[in-house]
């Protein structure tokens, strides 16, 4: 197994990636901590993990406020003992427009995305200092690294890369990793509105992507795996698209360009 004898703590863990990412690591052999603002949704993923042979345990917090980082890592802490993973994967994205989105949405925007994720580290690494060892890995977005609208959301995300790389630099002394995913379009819960006004919308948007599809969950899944096992353990500081070759190029407007 890739993650025997770890400890993972995974925001955002009751749902989409963040479920995935849980139940893969607990596979691996991680010994997993799922924490959601909906402890309902945390409960029901570490039950499935505990039915399925894993272990795993679910904290209900809201891992935007250090009251609530102290809490996941503290109730980590005293179950299992020193955590050697954390997945920053909570999020949400609200407003899009920056004429339209006012200061409380943009600011609850990074709350959730960015201030969770630095919250979450800062509370991590003096356990990963004193193990000599840890890893990181921040769930940011293709809309941190382009234009894609959602102004706050994809700010806060571009935040997340360049958090991890200093992160990486500042700590790799201390043999603490720290790694960035930036998922392209995937179909999780979240977007359960638009395909309620559109059922459609992933077919639309799978046009876009040169591997002809949108992403799953375990796609995401399967590439955070890698970045957390031993065999990238010369890796860090890396943004690492998942996104079906979305970042690659635009290659309907080359097609334009260079009509067949």
């Amino acid at each position: 197994m890739l993650l025997s004898h770890t400890v993972a703590v995974v925001t955002g863990g009751g749902s989409g990636i963040g479920r995935a990412i849980a139940e893969v690591f607990a596979r691996e052999g991680s010994t997993v901590v799922v924490a959601d603002l909906h402890g309902d949704r945390a409960e029901a993923v570490a039950s499935g993990i505990d039915q399925a042979g894993g272990t795993a345990m679910a904290v209900a917090a809201d891992v935007s406020t250090p009251d609530g980082v102290a809490h996941v890592f503290a109730r980590a802490e005293e179950v299992f003992g020193p955590v050697d993973i954390v997945v920053n994967n909570a999020g949400a994205s609200m407003g899009n427009d920056l004429r339209a989105i006012e200061p409380d949405i943009w600011d609850r925007n990074f709350e959730i995305v960015l201030k969770s994720a630095y919250l979450c580290t800062r509370a991590a690494l003096p356990g990963m200092i004193a193990q000599g060892k840890g890893s990181v890995l921040n769930i940011a977005s293709v809309n941190g690294l382009m234009g894609l609208g959602e102004e706050a959301y994809s700010a806060a995300k571009a935040g997340m890369v360049n958090l991890t790389q200093n992160t990486a630099i500042r700590y790799g002394q201390h043999g603490v990793r720290a790694n960035c995913i930036a998922p392209g379009t995937v179909e999780t819960p979240i977007w359960a509105e638009r395909v309620a006004a559109n059922p459609n919308v992933f077919q639309e948007l799978a046009a876009w992507y040169p591997l002809g599809r949108v992403g799953q969950p375990e796609d995401i899944a399967n590439a955070a795996l890698f970045l957390m096992s031993d065999a990238a353990s010369w890796i860090t500081g890396v943004v690492l698209p998942v996104d079906g070759g979305l970042t690659a190029g635009l290659f309907r407007m080359a097609r334009e360009l260079s009509p067949e």
